[in-house]
């Protein structure tokens, strides 16, 4: 379901449940994807508004500086988890779901509507480009975006996933209208920081479970203390999460270190002195990235950032909003 969709819907359900009407337009600060004017008994209500599928709690810091800098800001969505709709209500953030419940406190106004059950959006057929195999493939074009015009067996040899899958994950980002055509040879990849946005969520959800070599804890515990003086194998292993947080921004002392590899679990033990442990505080991951543009032993700042958002710490995040600034920004 589109964005406008869920809109009118909402607003649509909001007047069948409570008899509010409300009129959305187009317009505001850049940063906002429109205005909302709701009428309460008979009082026009203004907010700038955020329109989401489903929001996370990665986002919340995010949409509290909006509602801050920017005035009374109502989030509209598909679907709005408990305690997120809790976290909104105590920074005084308004709520409006697909299925009419709403939540607002502004100009004397104190409305809350929670009677109604989720909206059970129609599902449309699958999409081939946000599968495990669609997820590293896309993650290469946000890094490289302009290989999108290569030719297929191209991306297939560079991202090391087999041909038939790339014209299946190809069309599925021109269906979701991520790739659009410039002229009969060249492409472009558009609405980036939107498919970044997708591709964190299914990458947590999808993609990183599935890449797990093992929890560890070391064999001493001062090694943990002393991560960066750890022989990392050039090339082979790179360190991700909360340690490249650090390395990235000198912000966040890391309470979980997270590494990527190509090495062996017998080399991880044998190399750095691990011992596997369920309850460990080392996490590893297979290397699932073909090239590396920024430092020679830490993931890119892209899956950082991945990684730091899907934490929901507070300080993981700001970290993570800290190398979006310094690196990511300019790019989407």
């Amino acid at each position: 379901m589109r964005e406008t969709e869920i809109i009118h819907i909402a607003l649509e359900n909001l007047q069948t449940n409570a008899g509010i009407t409300g009129k959305w337009e187009d317009i505001g600060p850049k940063e906002i994807d429109g205005q909302i004017e709701l009428i309460v008994e008979g009082q026009p209500v203004k907010f700038n508004a955020e329109v989401k599928q489903e929001l996370r709690s990665h986002q919340l810091l995010k949409i509290i500086d909006q509602a801050n800098r920017l005035g009374p800001l109502i989030i509209v969505a598909n679907r709005i988890f408990p305690k997120i709709k809790e976290e909104l209500r105590q920074n005084k953030i308004a709520y409006l779901e697909a299925n009419g419940n709403i939540w607002l406190k502004q100009n004397g106004i104190l409305l809350w509507l929670q009677t109604q059950k989720p909206f059970k959006a129609v599902k449309g057929k699958s999409n081939r480009a946000f599968t495990k195999t669609g997820l590293k493939v896309l993650f290469h074009f946000l890094l490289h975006e302009n290989d999108i015009n290569l030719p297929y067996r191209e991306i297939a040899a560079i991202t090391e996933v087999g041909l038939g899958n790339i014209n299946y994950i190809m069309t599925g980002l021109k269906e979701m209208g991520f790739i659009i055509k410039l002229n009969k040879d060249e492409s472009k990849l558009v609405r980036k920081k939107e498919l970044l946005e997708k591709w964190i969520q299914a990458y947590a959800e999808r993609l990183k479970p599935s890449l797990q070599t093992g929890t560890f804890r070391f064999l001493k515990e001062e090694d943990f203390t002393n991560w960066k003086n750890l022989p990392v194998k050039e090339g082979e292993t790179y360190w991700g999460g909360e340690p490249a947080g650090d390395l990235y921004t000198n912000y966040l002392r890391p309470a979980e270190l997270t590494l990527y590899t190509t090495e062996t679990r017998t080399d991880l033990i044998k190399n750095y002195r691990l011992i596997p442990d369920e309850k460990g505080n080392v996490k590893v991951f297979r290397k699932f990235w073909r090239h590396d543009l920024e430092n020679e032993n830490v993931a890119p700042p892209m899956l950082v950032y991945a990684d730091l958002i899907n934490t929901n710490d507070r300080r993981c995040i700001e970290t993570a909003q800290k190398i979006y600034d310094a690196f990511l920004q300019n790019k989407l």
